[in-house]
């Protein structure tokens, strides 16, 4: 008898494999779904919680690199706890980041049972990927689109007025914006994902492209500060990745167009 790899099943033994665990998907009661997500959340709160908890140890140095972004701008706290409450944000935004690897495993471990068994080679790729992509999205921020957008903003009508900036407000600016790209380049992973099990096509991208401009533009609103030059910044890179991967899915995805 001849032995085959997953990757050398025939075309048909894989077929039927698929409907086997299709079946089995559909069988799993709903509730049980609902109870893997809580775990899901809960292991992944818990994650950040502890690299935030570390990360307070180290708040202060965090805080020099923070900074960095605004050059010669000074921040200010108008309350007793002001400082405190700051290296509280900075603790919690970067255990967020801390944790990236942990949260995203979860997060594709709670997809993979919905998976088929040749699709769920690419969980522990994808876990990777998610994490490095949106380490450049907040780094491309960081160092790209933080400072111009502080710079602009703070100059903006300082003839009649003077700012005053406050370490809570910035910590809270600067965290979601960089949350906001980190999440947005993670839309290649997703394409190439949905490419590969057949969801997405190049066509269909395509076919998307206007109301892909549309979400993007309501995404930005919703994912950065409430303004509307950082949702602009936001929704540019978004639509440039959205090319890019139709490119990805092109390149990658399952060859069911001529």
């Amino acid at each position: 008898m001849t032995d085959y790899t997953d990757s050398e099943l025939p075309e048909k033994d894989i077929e039927k494999e698929n409907k086997d665990e299709q079946k089995t998907r559909a069988d799993m009661p709903f509730l049980d779904h609902v109870e893997e997500l809580r775990w899901r959340i809960i292991k992944s709160i818990l994650a950040v919680a502890v690299m935030g908890i570390i990360a307070f140890a180290f708040a202060g140095h965090i805080y020099k690199f923070a900074t960095i972004p605004l050059g010669d701008v000074k921040l200010h706290f108008t309350e007793v706890t002001g400082s405190f409450y700051a290296y509280l944000k900075i603790s919690f935004y970067t255990g967020i980041f801390a944790a990236l690897p942990i949260v995203f495993y979860q997060l594709w471990k709670f997809v993979a049972p919905g998976l088929y068994k040749t699709e769920k080679q690419y969980v522990l790729p994808m876990v990777a990927a998610s994490t490095i992509l949106f380490l450049i999205g907040a780094a491309f921020c960081f160092l790209v689109v933080l400072p111009f957008a502080i710079q602009f903003l703070i100059s903006y009508g300082q003839e009649v007025m003077t700012p005053i900036i406050t370490v809570s407000s910035y910590v809270s600016f600067a965290g979601l914006l960089l949350i906001a790209f980190g999440l947005a380049f993670q839309l290649p992973v997703v394409g190439y994902f949905l490419g590969k099990i057949g969801i997405a096509t190049p066509k269909r991208l395509g076919k998307g492209r206007p109301y892909a401009v549309i979400v993007f533009l309501i995404g930005a609103a919703v994912l950065s500060p409430p303004d509307i030059f950082t949702q602009i910044l936001l929704a540019g890179p978004l639509y440039l990745l959205y090319e890019i991967t139709i490119i990805i899915v092109r390149i990658t995805g399952k060859k069911t167009e001529k």
